[in-house]
């Protein structure tokens, strides 16, 4: 049976020396690991103690640093303790974000593509 991890061990572990960090309801160890992040020891130190599922998942963090996490778990956190995990996901936020973006980047193109095609067309059509 797996661990539960009350929120009083997830704050006793919020130090460089044993730091526990809470992603998607799950606790992971990563004081092996905080020497090695890329963003610096500083960006975890700052997420412990609380849910860091919305920094973790703002940062857009590679399949590679997901697959670093399952050898770390620790356990499932409780699901009535003093710290409520924050929906993670809501409702069609990313993918309402991901459409913008993937529409704004056509406009990007398409518009000065198609000004610059009336431009060549007004300058051969009209001379």
């Amino acid at each position: 049976m797996a661990k539960v991890v009350t929120y009083e061990e997830l704050k006793a572990h919020s130090t460089k020396d044993s730091l526990y960090v809470l992603l998607h309801g799950e606790v992971y160890d990563v004081t092996k690991f905080i020497d090695e992040h890329p963003g610096g020891d500083d960006v975890i130190l700052a997420e412990a103690g609380k849910d860091a599922t919305q920094a973790f998942e703002d940062v857009g963090h590679s399949d590679e640093a997901r697959d670093l996490l399952p050898p770390l778990l620790v356990g499932s956190f409780e699901k009535d303790g003093a710290l409520q995990i924050g929906d993670t996901k809501t409702p069609g936020s990313s993918d309402s974000v991901s459409n913008a973006v993937e529409q704004g980047s056509n406009l990007m193109y398409f518009v000065p593509l198609t000004l610059l095609g009336a431009y060549f067309a007004w300058r051969f059509y009209g001379a």
